[in-house]
């Protein structure tokens, strides 16, 4: 996948994060990143947004991830 490098700049920001005090932050970024994954490997699928439908239609909700971090 030519935009992995996007799953790397996710972690790196969420060891800033764990690093710099920002749990809830830390949190976050690693349910976006689980997002991001999910995305790219349907985009590589060839299935783009009908694949993350499927996907929450099976039982894997999106926009139910990182809810409880919202203020």
């Amino acid at each position: 996948m030519q935009n992995d490098w996007i799953i790397d700049v996710l972690a790196d920001v969420k060891t800033f994060a764990r690093a710099n005090g920002l749990p809830m932050l830390a949190a976050q970024l690693e349910e976006t990143a689980f997002v991001a994954a999910a995305e790219l490997s349907a985009q590589s699928e060839g299935a783009g947004r009908n694949g993350c439908r499927e996907q929450a239609e099976a039982g894997f909700n999106l926009g139910k991830i990182g809810s409880s971090y919202r203020a």
